[in-house]
Formats: C-alpha cells, structure tokens, sequence
C-alpha cells in the first residue's frame, strides 16, 4: 500500500529548479519577484518545470505520483508524455511514465524493482506544460533518504531556445541534458525558452542570480545572426559576475534546410567562433567553444523530428557529442562516458 506524502516535502528533493526556495510549492523557472522584467512569453514558458526533478532513496517498491495540468492537448511534434508526463528512473534505469487523461488529472504507481533495498529514485517533470504537483507516493513501512551527491555540487545552467527547453523529446527524461546528467552525475538547471531565446539581458542578470559550474549558451536557434552582438553583451554580464565559471558557446547543429542551400546557420558559426578566439585571445580561458557539428551533423539528421527539434535520439546524440566538452571544461576525466 502506499503512504502519501503532500508536495513539497522535505524528505524529497527538488533539482534544477533554481528558485524553488522561494518559490515552494510552485516549480516554475523564474522567480515571481522578477516577473515584470521579463517579456510575457518568457513568463510563461517560465510556468514549464523543464529540468525539474524530484530525488531520494527508498528501499520501497512502489512510488506514485498525483498531479494536474490545465489540459492534456499536446503539439504536433512532441509526445503526451514528453509534453505533460512525468518518467521514473531507478538507480538510473527507466523504469516508466505518467501521462495526463482528458480533464489534466495525473496520477501514477510504479513498481522499481523485485527486492527490497535502496535505490535511487529521480521522477522527471513535464517539458511544456504547467503542472501542481499534489502529492508524492511511497510504499507503507519503507525507509526514505536523502539522495545521493552529484560529482559537483554547483549546477551546469544551460541557457537557450526550444531546442534547449527540450523540444521534442519523447519522455521528460531524454533530454540531452537529462542523458548528460546521468552520464556524468551532475546536477543542471534548464533556461531553455521555446522561441524566445533571444539573449536578453534580463535572463542575464537572472543567471547572474545562481552559482553554478558551468554556463553553456545554447541559443543560436531563436536569435539567427543577432548573436554576433548579443554575445559580447551577454557574456559581458556573466563575466563581471563571475569572472571564473567556464561559459561554453554552443555553435548551431545541423538543420535539414542546410543542404537546400541555406547558409544562416554556418555564418552563425563562423560569428561564435571568431567570438570565442577572439576572447580567448583577449585572455578569457575559461570561455570554451562547443562545436555543433559535433553535436548533430548531417549524417545524423533522422535526429530532427521535424528538420529543426531533435527527437530523442536527436537528443542522445547531442548528450554524446556535449559529453567530452563537458568533461574537459568541469575536468570530469575518471567518471562514466555515455559513449561506452
């Protein structure tokens, strides 16, 4: 039978959600004090706990979940699940989902193994749709921990477009930045904002706000050639915050309309290369460049789900390409590689 827990509650854990101190029990991205800066559809997105997840250990067998969502209408290119559901991983094995009925009524029970002993539990929360988390479940007369450390303490914050918010991911969970956590143990926080990647200075000084690893700018997809000016002014703001946190800049992937003949893309990466030799030359050695060919080239395109967002394999190959990045920059050199 299962025992359950209203939410929050301190017995679990919430990742990479970065104000959920102040905002407890809302999941939401941005801080509520900060509203009025930011343009509306930024707000809004903000309302999507995408990265957000729930952590602990139990020897239990059974967890649930009761949640609601306004609805369970769903894009063209994404999944009900992807969208609206939440997954459940065990000692980092998926194990299953939750996915939203008709009126937006979310309730699961999952069993995570055959024998009791201690596992680590991570639910992963909705990519794209507001959610109130109700309560949490967990087997009667079961033990409940803390979870686990991650290899390092501060979060990577990954700032950018839908691509980055985690459009289209199958599942919560096959993010690329979901597959790199897991991969490396890391915590992450997701500032991805679908369309609205736009650089401004607000989101800046928002990130300027959280004390992280590592800053990794992915937003090339919603900005176009505007990067070239934005960079410096982004980057500007971060610096004089933190003159030390590596900034990683993420050059476009490969985009179906690519081998049409359209060229935007490439002089993107020639701009944040020649932006990122350029200060690297000034002195900055912990402004690192990620390759996007790397990440997602053309032979890879059946990546795309629709010539732009990844599916989740799109994303898997993205986690496989970002993963020595990351390892290199954080200085990650003895842990486990997604490649093996």
């Amino acid at each position: 039978m299962i025992k359950w827990f209203d939410f929050p509650d301190k017995r679990f854990a919430i990742s990479g959600i970065a104000w959920f101190g102040e905002e407890k029990p809302s999941i939401r991205r941005l801080p509520t004090r900060l509203k009025g800066i930011f343009r509306e559809p930024v707000w809004e997105l903000a309302q999507h706990p995408s990265g957000g997840r729930i952590r602990f250990q139990t020897d239990a067998l059974r967890i649930g979940i009761k949640a609601l969502t306004p609805d369970n209408a769903v894009m063209h290119h994404i999944t009900l699940i992807g969208q609206s559901g939440f997954d459940i991983y065990a000692d980092d094995t998926y194990l299953g989902s939750a996915w939203p009925d008709r009126t937006g009524k979310n309730e699961a029970e999952w069993t995570v193994g055959d024998k009791r002993k201690m596992r680590d539990i991570t639910i992963h929360l909705p990519l794209y749709k507001n959610v109130e988390i109700q309560q949490i479940g967990v087997e009667k007369g079961t033990t409940i921990r803390p979870p686990n450390s991650f290899i390092i303490k501060k979060p990577v914050v990954f700032y950018g477009s839908s691509i980055t918010q985690g459009g289209c991911a199958s599942n919560p969970g096959s993010t690329y930045q979901a597959f790199l956590s897991r991969w490396l143990n890391l915590d992450f926080i997701n500032l991805g904002f679908s369309g609205n990647g736009m650089g401004e200075p607000e989101l800046a000084h928002a990130i300027c706000e959280i004390d992280s690893s590592c800053i990794v700018l992915d937003h090339w997809a919603n900005i176009g050639l505007d990067l070239k000016e934005n960079l410096p002014v982004f980057t500007g703001t971060l610096r004089k915050k933190f003159p030390e946190v590596p900034i990683a800049v993420v050059t476009p992937f490969f985009f179906s309309r690519e081998f049409c003949g359209n060229c935007v893309n490439s002089k993107i990466r020639k701009n944040v290369e020649q932006f990122v030799k350029q200060k690297r030359k000034e002195g900055d050695r912990n402004i690192h460049l990620i390759d996007g060919l790397r990440l997602l080239s053309q032979k890879e395109s059946y990546g795309l789900v629709d010539g732009v967002h990844c599916n989740t394999l799109g994303f898997y190959f993205i986690a496989r390409g970002m993963e020595p990045y990351l390892r290199r920059i954080l200085c990650l050199k003895n842990v486990f590689s997604g490649k093996q």
